[in-house]
C-alpha cells in the first residue's frame, strides 16, 4: 500500500518556530516530526509515498530527497496555491491508482497502522477515518459512528455547546480511489469538510476505526514541547536517537559531557554537543546538534535547538531556544518564553513569562522582556469567550494589549473599512478605547467614534451604516476588576466563530498590517447615531396606542447611558415616568448579586407602593430588562419570556418566537395556543440574533431578559423591548399581573457541575451515547426528554471547567431531584 503524507502546513500557531521553516520539519527529539512519521509507515511495511508540499517546499524535499536515506521511495506533489486536505492528495491521483493510507507529516503519533488498514479492508470500506479520544475536542473534528463503526456525525471545531463526543478525526484515512470522482482537480475541497459530508449524505460506505495509542497534532507551543517531553518519558512508542548511557539519557555521536556537570533524565543530546563544567539538566529536555552549554549554566525542562549557544550561568526555565542562538551568560528564560532562529539574548538580560521573540532579533545587555518582540502573543488560552476578549484590567487587559488587539481586527478586514468604536462612560473603558482606536488606522481603518452610547444604539448604527464592523468596550457588569471588549460584523451582531479565529490568529502571530503612510486611517466623530436610532425606534411603534394608554412607569436606568435615548421616548408617548438612578455613576456600573437583590427590592417596593403600570430595570449597556408587574412582583427570566411570548404572539396574530434550549416548556403551551410556533436555538447571543434573520420570526427571547424584535434590527435590545412590552399591552388592554396569571405553571431547576476541562469532552460522548434514544436532536448541550413537559439538559460551559444542569418536571420537588440525579451522573463520569 501506498501513504500520502501531507507536509503543506503552515504552523501559524507555532511561530515564532516556523517562520523559517514548515511545520513538519519542527524537531521532536532531534529530528522533523515528518520524520518519525515516514520512520511509522516503514515499520508498518509501507515504503513508497508521496509527498504533498506547498509552504517552504523545498526546505522538506532538500532533507528527504528521495527517501533513499531512509530506505524508501518519495515522490513529491506541490500545490502552487493551498487546495485544501482533499485538493492536495487529489494533485497526486495518477500515482494512486489502488486504496492509500493518508496521514498528516506535522502530527506525532504511534498508531497500528496495519490494524486500521485491516479494518478498512474487513469493512470493505470506501474511507475508513481513524479517530482519537482527547480531552478538548475544540479545535478539530468530532465524530460519532454506530454499533457498526459506520459514520453517524461529524462536525468541524465545535463550540463546546456543540461538543457531543469525545472522538474526534485524526485526519489518518485509508482511501479508495473512487473517491477521486467527488471533485474536480485543482479546486479547493477538504475531506472532512467537502467530501466525508458528501459520502455520508449519498449512503457510501464510509468507517471510523477508533485506535489506541498516542496521537497529538503539535498545533501550538504548548503541544509542542509536550510531545517533546512524552517522545522522552516513553508516553508515544517512538525510540529515542541515540545511546541510552544511564539514568534516561541518551546521548548521539561526538558528544562531550564534563565531569562535574549533572544530568537527570529524561534528556537528548544531539550529536557534537558539548556540556562544560558545572552544568545542570533537569528533564525532560532536548538539546540539539552541535550545540554547547557553557559553564554552570542551567536548563530545566527546556527545548534548545541545532547549533545554539547556552551561556555561562544561563538559566532556562521551561524555555524553548531556536536554531543558531546565543543566550549569553547570566542570562534568564522563564516559562513559555520562545526565542526564535539566528536571535541574541545578550548578558543579564531576563526574558519573561511567555514571552516570544521572533528570528534575527538582538536582546541588549540587562534588559528585562515582558512582551514579545514585533510578533508574538500574550500567552492566552484563547483570546475570545463568551463575552468577546475578557480580562483584568491593566494586568490582562492592557493599552499596547488593547492597541494590538485593534490592529489584529483592522487586519482582519479590508484596507479602507470604516470600524465604528464605542464605549461606556467607566474611565478604564475610555483608556482602552484609545488604545484600540490607535491600533486601527494602523492597518489602514477608519474609526467613528460613537462615544459612549447605549449598546443597542451602537449595533443599530454599525447595521445601518456603512461600516464594516464595530467594537465596544464596556466594565463587566459583573465585576468592576473586568472588562469586555465585544467586536460587531457589518449588521450589528456579534462576530461569528470564524472571525473570532481569524483576529485570534492575526493576533497571537501579531502578523499585523502596517500601511503606508497615505494609507493610515482617519479618526472621526460618528454623526446623529442616536438620532438614527430614535427616529427608526418610534417608526417601529404605534404611537397612537401608546399615547392614548398614558402609561405610568418606574425605570431604573441602572446609572447608563439609556436615559438619554429613553427619556426624549417617554416624553412622545406621554408616559409620567419615576427615574431612579438616572444620573451618570460609572462606579455603579458593576454590580454583586447582593446589590443587584437590592436595586430590584427598591423598584418593586416602589412600583407597587405607586400602583404604577409596569417597573424595568434596563441593564446599564441597554441589552436586558428586569421586569415588575403592576402588582410589584418581580418575574423571573423564564415567566418573562412566557408573558413576551403570548403578548407578541397574540399582537401579532401568530407567528414564530426563537428561545435558547433553557427556556422552560411553558412557552411552546403558549405559542400553541396564540396560533404560533417555538424554534429553539443554541444558548450563546449569537444564535438568538441569527435566529432573529429568520423568516416568520417576530420575537426572539431567552430566560435572562434579553429580547429581540426584527422589526427594528436584529440585536438584542432593552430599550425596544420594554417599549413593544408597553405596545402590547395596550393594544390588548390587559395589565402585565394578569398576563401573567393566565401563564400555566412550570418549574425549573438549575444546578452546576464543576468539571476539569480534560474531561468535559469525554462526559459529553457517553451522555450522548448512553442517552441515544431519548435525546433530542442536538442544539447545545445533550437535551434529555422524559416526556410530560419533562426534561433535562446538560451544557458545559463555555469559559469555565464545569457543566450547567437544568431540569423541568411537574413540580418544584420533582425538578429538583431530577437535578440532582443528572448533576451526580455528570460528576460519575468524571473518572
Amino acid at each position: 500500500m501506498k501513504a500520502v503524507v501531507m507536509a503543506g502546513g503552515e504552523g501559524s500557531r507555532l511561530r515564532p518556530l516556523t517562520v523559517s521553516r514548515p511545520k513538519p520539519m519542527a524537531p521532536i527529539v532531534g529530528r522533523p516530526v515528518m520524520e518519525h512519521i515516514l520512520n511509522l509507515l516503514k515499520t508498518h511495511g509501507i515504503t513508497d509515498v508521496v509527498v504533498t508540499v506547498q509552504y517552504m517546499a523545498s526546505a522538506i524535499e532538500d532533507y528527504f530527497g528521495d527517501g533513499s536515506s531512509l530506505g524508501m521511495r518519495i515522490a513529491y506533489s506541490r500545490e502552487e496555491t493551498p487546495l485544501g486536505t482533499a485538493g492536495s492528495v487529489k494533485n497526486a491521483e495518477e500515482l494512486l491508482q489502488e486504496p492509500f493510507l493518508v496521514i498528516s507529516g506535522d502530527a506525532l503519533t504511534d498508531f497500528d497502522l496495519s490494524a486500521i488498514i485491516e479494518y478498512h479492508n474487513k469493512k470493505r470500506s470506501l474511507a475508513t477515518l481513524t479517530l482519537a479520544h482527547v480531552a478538548n475536542p475544540l479545535e478539530y473534528g468530532v465524530i460519532t459512528t454506530d454499533d457498526t463503526g459506520h459514520i453517524a456525525k461529524f462536525l468541524e471545531k465545535p463550540s463546546w455547546g456543540e461538543v457531543f463526543s469525545d472522538t474526534i478525526n485524526t485526519g489518518i484515512y485509508v482511501l479508495d480511489p473512487k473517491v477521486f470522482s467527488y471533485f474536480e482537480k485543482d479546486k479547493p475541497f477538504d475531506f472532512s469538510q467537502d467530501i466525508f459530508p458528501m459520502m455520508l449524505k449519498k449512503g457510501d460506505p464510509i468507517y471510523g476505526y477508533v485506535a489506541e495509542g498516542y496521537w497529538c497534532d503539535v498545533g501550538n507551543l504548548a503541544e509542542y514541547m509536550r510531545a517533546n517531553a512524552d517522545v522522552l518519558q516513553g508516553v508515544v512508542k517512538i525510540p529515542v536517537p541515540g545511546e541510552d548511557i544511564g539514568g534516561g539519557v541518551w546521548v548521539e555521536e561526538g558528544v562531550e559531557i564534563a565531569p562535574s556537570a549533572q544530568i537527570f533524565g529524561p534528556v537528548f543530546l544531539g550529536h557534537d554537543v558539548k556540556i562544560k563544567d558545572g552544568v545542570i539538566i533537569h528533564g525532560p529536555s532536548c538539546v540539539g546538534h552541535y550545540t554547547i552549554l557553557d559553564d554552570h549554566a542551567q536548563v530545566d525542562r527546556s527545548v534548545i535547538w541545532n547549533n545554539s549557544y547556552i551561556g555561562e550561568r544561563a538559566e532556562l526555565r521551561g524555555a524553548l531556544v531556536g536554531a543558531s542562538t546565543s543566550v549569553k551568560s547570566r542570562a534568564v528564560m522563564f516559562e513559555g518564553a520562545v526565542i526564535g532562529d539566528h536571535s541574541v539574548i545578550n548578558e543579564n538580560a531576563i526574558v519573561q513569562p511567555g514571552v516570544k521573540i521572533w528570528p534575527n532579533k538582538e536582546i541588549e545587555t540587562g534588559a528585562v522582556i515582558t512582551s514579545s518582540i514585533i510578533w508574538g502573543s500574550a500567552g492566552r488560552r484563547a483570546l475570545f469567550g463568551r463575552y468577546g476578549v475578557t480580562g483584568l484590567v491593566n494586568v490582562d487587559i492592557t493599552p499596547d494589549f488593547a492597541a494590538r488587539l485593534g490592529a489584529a481586527y483592522g487586519a482582519a478586514l479590508p484596507k479602507g473599512s470604516v470600524v465604528c468604536v464605542n464605549r461606556d462612560a467607566h474611565k478604564t473603558p475610555r483608556m482602552i478605547k484609545r488604545a484600540i482606536i490607535s491600533g486601527l488606522p494602523s492597518a489602514g481603518i477608519h474609526v467613528h467614534d460613537l462615544e459612549d452610547v447605549p449598546l443597542p444604539v451602537a449595533r443599530y448604527y454599525v447595521r445601518t451604516t456603512d461600516a464594516a464592523g464595530g467594537v465596544h468596550i464596556r466594565l463587566s457588569p459583573y465585576d468592576p476588576r473586568i472588562l469586555d471588549v465585544k467586536f460587531f460584523d457589518q449588521n450589528g451582531q456579534d462576530i461569528s466563530k470564524n472571525t473570532e479565529r481569524k483576529i485570534e490568529n492575526l493576533f497571537f502571530r501579531e502578523d499585523f498590517r502596517r500601511v503606508y503612510l497615505d494609507d493610515i486611517g482617519t479618526i472621526q466623530y460618528a454623526p446623529d447615531a442616536k438620532r438614527r436610532y430614535t427616529d427608526a425606534f418610534l417608526r417601529a411603534l404605534n404611537l397612537d396606542a401608546l399615547k392614548k394608554r398614558r402609561y405610568r412607569v418606574v425605570v431604573d436606568y441602572a446609572h447608563g447611558a439609556s436615559v438619554d435615548v429613553m427619556a426624549p421616548i417617554f416624553n412622545e408617548i406621554g408616559a409620567d415616568v419615576i427615574a431612579l438612578n438616572a444620573t451618570r455613576d460609572p462606579a455603579r456600573y458593576s454590580r454583586t448579586s447582593e446589590e443587584f437583590d437590592r436595586d430590584i427590592h427598591v423598584l418593586a417596593s416602589i412600583t407597587g407602593t405607586l400602583r404604577a403600570d409596569l417597573g424595568v430595570r434596563i441593564d446599564t449597556g441597554g441589552e436586558r430588562i428586569f421586569v415588575v408587574d403592576d402588582q410589584g412582583e418581580l418575574l423571573d427570566g423564564g415567566k418573562l419570556l412566557a408573558a413576551m411570548t403570548q403578548l407578541t404572539l397574540s399582537h401579532q396574530t401568530g407567528g414564530i418566537v426563537a428561545a435558547p434550549v433553557t427556556a422552560p416548556s411553558v412557552i411552546e403551551q403558549v405559542a400553541k395556543r396564540n396560533k404560533g410556533s417555538i424554534v429553539y436555538t443554541k444558548v450563546l447571543a449569537q444564535a438568538l440574533t441569527n435566529a432573529a434573520l429568520a423568516p416568520g420570526v417576530v420575537m426572539v427571547g431567552n430566560d435572562t431578559g434579553g429580547f429581540v424584535f426584527p422589526e427594528l434590527h436584529p440585536a438584542l435590545d432593552g430599550l425596544f423591548a420594554l417599549m413593544k412590552l408597553l405596545e402590547s399591552l395596550a393594544v390588548e388592554n390587559v395589565k402585565l399581573s394578569e398576563v401573567v396569571r393566565q401563564l400555566p405553571p412550570y418549574h425549573l431547576i438549575r444546578a452546576q457541575v464543576n468539571c476539569p476541562w480534560e474531561y468535559k469532552g469525554r462526559v459529553m460522548r457517553i451522555l450522548s451515547e448512553q442517552y441515544r434514544e431519548r435525546a433530542e436532536e442536538p442544539i447545545d448541550g445533550v437535551k434529555i426528554d422524559l416526556g410530560g413537559n419533562e426534561w433535562v439538559l446538560v451544557l458545559p460551559d463555555a469559559d469555565r471547567p464545569l457543566f450547567h444542569v437544568m431540569a423541568e418536571s411537574r413540580s418544584q420537588d420533582a425538578a429538583q431531584a431530577l437535578a440532582d440525579k443528572y448533576a451526580r451522573v455528570v460528576s460519575g463520569l468524571q473518572h
